[in-house]
């Protein structure tokens, strides 16, 4: 991503990801979140990004290697906008956060 010009924040774990996603600054225009990550799962993380009124506009994309209809089911339980199966071209990565990035 970042050779195609994107800036990219990352954090340890969903704990650690406010002061990224909650920045006055630099609030990002997509997160991509891994399902199973340390702490607290992506799904968790994504369905309370999406329940609070300052994170609910940014595009949450799943990552996992989880089949396609468990992630499905996991994208409509989280209300993320949509996933990325593991594992994935650079070409896929591209097209999906291009199509999903706020402007």
């Amino acid at each position: 991503l970042i050779e195609e010009g994107y800036q990219v924040s990352t954090a340890e774990c969903p704990v650690y990801s406010n002061d990224i996603v909650y920045s006055k600054t630099n609030p990002p225009a997509l997160i991509l979140m891994d399902v199973m990550m340390p702490l607290m799962s992506g799904t968790k993380k994504t369905q309370r990004l999406k329940g609070r009124d300052q994170s609910s506009h940014i595009p949450v994309l799943l990552i996992s290697s989880k089949e396609e209809a468990e992630l499905q089911q996991l994208v409509e339980e989280s209300n993320a906008d949509g996933f990325i199966k593991k594992p994935f071209s650079r070409e896929t990565l591209l097209a999906e956060v291009k199509e999903h990035a706020l402007p």
